[in-house]
C-alpha cells in the first residue's frame, strides 16, 4: 500500500540509516592539547607522589624509631647510588639483567603464541594442557630455581629456563582469553572467504585477540623480571655476572640497608621504564586503533 499523504516514512528511514553510519565511523580523537600540558600531567603526579614519599620517609629517621641499620636517611641512598652510577657499576648491573630479561622474553613469545593458539583452538589440547598452564602461571617461579640449577648449574641457561618457566603461561593465559572473546562471526567469516590455519591465526585471530594478548604479554613480562630477580639472588656465580639481584643479594649479605634500598629502587626503575616506553604506548596504540580514545 503507498504511504500516506505527508507520511515520515522515507525520511526516517533515511535518518535511520544515516544514524547507523554514524556509528559505523570511527571516532576521531579530540585534538590533542599543547606538549607543555600533557607533560605536566603525566610527569607531575608521579614527582608529587615520589616527594612526598621521601618527605614521609626523611621525618621517620629524623624521629628515630628504628636504628639507622634500619632505616637509613634517604641522604645515605643517595649516597650509594651517586657512587654506583659514577664509577659505572650501576649501568652494569641494568644491562646484566635487562638483556637477559629482554632475550628470555622474547623467547617466551616465541614459545608461547603457538601455544596459547593451539590450547584456544583444539579441544583436545586445551583439555590436556590447560589446566597445568593454569596451575603453573600461579606457581611461583622462585620454585623454579633450585630445579633449574640441579639441571643446569649455576650457568645462564638455569637463569633463562627459570625466566621462561614464570613468562610462557601467562602470555599463552592472556592470548587464550584473548581469542575466547571474539565474536564467532569472524572466524566463520575467514572460513567463507578462503582463509586457512594460518591465514586465519595471522589476519584473524590474533589482531581481535590483541588487547587480552596485550595483557597477557604485560603480566609475562612481570612474571619474568620477577623471576630473573628471585633467581639472581639465589644463584650467584662470576659465569652469569652481577646483576640487581645479585647487588641486592650483596646488601643482604653486607648487611648494608643502603644497599638494599639503592637496589630496589633500581629494580623498581627498570619496571617502571620498561611500563611507560613499552606497553603503555602499545596499549594507546590498540585503544586507539579500536575507537575507544586515546588515554
Amino acid at each position: 500500500m503507498p504511504p500516506l499523504e505527508g507520511s515520515t516514512t522515507e525520511p526516517d528511514a533515511a535518518a535511520v540509516e544515516a544514524g547507523l553510519d554514524a556509528l559505523d565511523t570511527p571516532v576521531r580523537p579530540a585534538a590533542k592539547k599543547g606538549g607543555w600540558g600533557r607533560f605536566v600531567r603525566s610527569v607531575l603526579p608521579p614527582v608529587v607522589f615520589l616527594v612526598l614519599v621521601i618527605a614521609v620517609w626523611q621525618a621517620l629517621w629524623a624521629a628515630a624509631f628504628w636504628p639507622e641499620y634500619q632505616l637509613p636517611s634517604p641522604l645515605a641512598v643517595w649516597n650509594e647510588l651517586w657512587a654506583r652510577f659514577t664509577s659505572g657499576d650501576a649501568f652494569g648491573f641494568v644491562w646484566t639483567s635487562v638483556h637477559r630479561a629482554v632475550l628470555g622474553f622474547l623467547v617466551a613469545i616465541l614459545i608461547a603464541t603457538p601455544l596459547g593458539l593451539l590450547v584456544a583452538k583444539v579441544k583436545l589440547v586445551r583439555a590436556g594442557i590447560g589446566p597445568f598452564l593454569s596451575g603453573l602461571q600461579s606457581l611461583p617461579s622462585v620454585a623454579w630455581v633450585p630445579a633449574a640449577v640441579l639441571w643446569f648449574g649455576v650457568e645462564p641457561a638455569a637463569m633463562y629456563v627459570v625466566l621462561l618457566l614464570g613468562s610462557v603461561p601467562s602470555i599463552a593465559n592472556g592470548l587464550v582469553a584473548g581469542i575466547d572473546q571474539i565474536p564467532p562471526i569472524l572466524p566463520r567469516v575467514g572460513k567463507v572467504m578462503g582463509a586457512g590455519r594460518l591465514a586465519t591465526a595471522r589476519h584473524i585471530l590474533l589482531p581481535a585477540a590483541l588487547p587480552g594478548y596485550l595483557a597477557g604479554l604485560k603480566q609475562g613480562w612481570a612474571f619474568s623480571w620477577r623471576s630473573l630477580m628471585a633467581a639472581e639472588i639465589i644463584a650467584t656465580s662470576p659465569l652469569l655476572g652481577k646483576g640487581l639481584g645479585a647487588y641486592l643479594d650483596d646488601g643482604r649479605f653486607l648487611n648494608d640497608m643502603s644497599t638494599v634500598i639503592a637496589a630496589i629502587f633500581l629494580i623498581l626503575l627498570v619496571g617502571v621504564g620498561i611500563e611507560l616506553l613499552v606497553f603503555r604506548p602499545l596499549e594507546r596504540a590498540v585503544l586507539r586503533a579500536r575507537g575507544l580514545g586515546s588515554l
